[in-house]
């Protein structure tokens, strides 16, 4: 049996040395234990938006007052990832992890029983927030176990959870909620969330916090302008597949022509591209970091206008819907990157890549809805996300010219360009 010497996580915490194949057992039983959790939460996150009609109905609001309940869900992300947190910054990882899944089933179970309106939109809040900081918490675990060389591998096969809700569990959470009630599709959700709590009980080993962790050390990671140059990355250049998928289908059914019954099928599509957007910006990523996290911007600039082509014509517009989706192959090298800038606080800074992709979220959703209104056609949300992939590649040329300019780069960016 061949043995490896013990690998020293970014977040500082350490592993014994362990074979190659005990190893790679371990990281297989915690991924898929992490990635059930993710598949928990992006199945609640998304469901909610082919249900608002059904919610509406029953809560005696309008369609576009039910839709609060998706807004309410994303400030819970924002503000629920850094609090979490910093507050958990010396947890034990797996009981963070299982305390957060926790409360996710709770709030979903919660507002499954959601009397009216209001109750709904405190309790979809409640229930974001242990989004942001679960998932960052996920990623550390997951680079913490994975073979050198293969962080953001590891990383997005946490992340296939997620993407894999879009194509699995919210057609199957929708379909109970068509047929059995919008707060089925909750209890279904809140379910998977105790499963998930059982196999991160069982999958993830014992892994305490990096010596050392504090509050006001996680907070450190607020000093470093990588950390806020990475964040912005993602709030503003993601914002462009938002910007075009929140209107996707009126652009689909009013310009490609297509048939009401037949968008759920194109919408198959655009989570097939999460999925395979996912794997392959992962490995990418694990070859060249920041040359990847500078092709996808480029990437999505490319797919987004394309889109404004494509979408005139019922075949082409299904690729592009595919294309759009590949886009989040992002995610998974932007949380490494945030790991190797944030020095010691890594648990705040993992947490905070996705309050900043809730962010792109809201500010994609609200430019295009601005250019909609202002008369630009529904192909015109393509061009607004256009210009936010290069505000993004703006952002991005500003963190490499700082980091040129830093007497000390991070080690982390040093290795993963070598490689």
């Amino acid at each position: 049996m061949t043995s490896v010497t013990a690998s020293t996580p970014a977040d500082g915490a350490s592993l014994p040395a362990a074979s190659d194949a005990a190893r790679d057992r371990t990281l297989l039983r915690a991924v898929l234990a992490l990635g059930i959790g993710g598949f928990s939460i992006g199945t609640g996150e998304f469901v909610i938006m082919g249900l608002l009609p059904e919610v509406a109905k029953d809560i005696g609001a309008t369609i576009p007052q039910a839709g609060h309940v998706i807004s309410a869900y994303a400030l819970g992300v924002v503000i629920g990832a850094p609090v979490l947190a910093v507050l958990a910054a010396g947890w034990n990882r797996r009981a963070l992890l299982i305390a957060l899944m926790g409360v996710y089933a709770l709030g979903n179970f919660a507002s499954a029983m959601a009397p009216g309106y209001g109750s709904l939109n405190l309790l979809r809040f409640f229930t974001g927030l242990p989004h942001g900081t679960y998932f960052g918490v996920a990623a550390l675990v997951a680079a913490t176990l994975a073979p050198p060389g293969q962080r953001a591998r590891a990383v997005g096969l946490v992340m296939l959870g997620l993407t894999g809700a879009t194509l699995v569990g919210v057609p199957i959470a929708a379909w109970l909620g068509q047929v059995f009630g919008w707060r089925a599709a909750f209890v279904f959700v809140g379910l998977i969330a105790l499963l998930a709590m059982a196999m991160l009980r069982r999958g993830v080993p014992d892994m305490p916090a990096a010596s050392g962790a504090s509050p006001m050390r996680e907070l450190g990671a607020l000093r470093r302008p990588q950390v806020w140059l990475t964040l912005g990355i993602g709030a503003i250049g993601f914002g462009g597949m938002f910007a075009v998928f929140s209107y996707i289908k009126p652009t689909l059914i009013e310009v490609a022509g297509l048939s009401l019954g037949a968008v759920p099928f194109v919408l198959a599509l655009f989570g097939l591209g999460m999925v395979t957007g996912n794997i392959v910006g992962s490995r990418l990523a694990d070859k060249s970091l920041m040359r990847t996290i500078g092709g996808l911007l480029v990437w999505s600039v490319v797919v987004l206008i394309g889109f404004v082509f494509a979408a005139h014509h019922v075949v082409t517009a299904g690729l592009a819907t595919f294309f759009l989706g590949t886009i989040v192959a992002i995610g998974a090298p932007l949380q490494i990157r945030l790991m190797d800038v944030a020095g010691e606080a890594q648990t705040l800074a993992a947490a905070l890549n996705h309050s900043a992709f809730n962010t792109a979220n809201a500010l994609g959703a609200w430019l295009g809805g601005v250019a909609i209104t202002a008369g630009l056609g529904w192909t015109s949300t393509g061009w607004v996300g256009a210009l936010l992939g290069l505000a993004g590649l703006g952002i991005f040329a500003w963190s490499l010219k700082a980091e040129r300019r830093s007497a000390t780069p991070t080690v982390g960016t040093v290795a993963a360009e070598r490689a």
